[in-house]
């Protein structure tokens, strides 16, 4: 009697193993850490991609950008001085 206890018991933990519910949870918990691993590795590539621009603006320098601007003010400045004064 508790052989055959013992059998059903393991033959019914069989069948909970290999249900189909079981076998849909097994997928999406494998599903679930391919997705978190995919956004983990988006927002790390979208971080270092910020980096990357913030470096390359600070080294860039403002000051090239602001001596060129000034050559262009002072070009147009005293062209207008020119047209209007004479």
């Amino acid at each position: 009697m508790r052989e055959e206890v013992e059998d059903l018991k393991k033959e019914l933990q069989e069948i909970r193993e290999e249900s189909f519910a079981m076998e849909l949870l097994k997928d999406q918990r494998k599903q679930n850490k391919r997705l978190f691993i995919v956004i983990i590795t988006i927002l790390c590539m979208w971080f270092a991609t910020v980096c990357a621009f913030v470096y390359y603006i600070n080294t860039t320098g403002y000051e090239e950008i602001t001596e060129y601007e000034q050559v262009v003010e002072g070009d147009t400045n005293s062209s207008i001085n020119q047209t209007i004064g004479g």
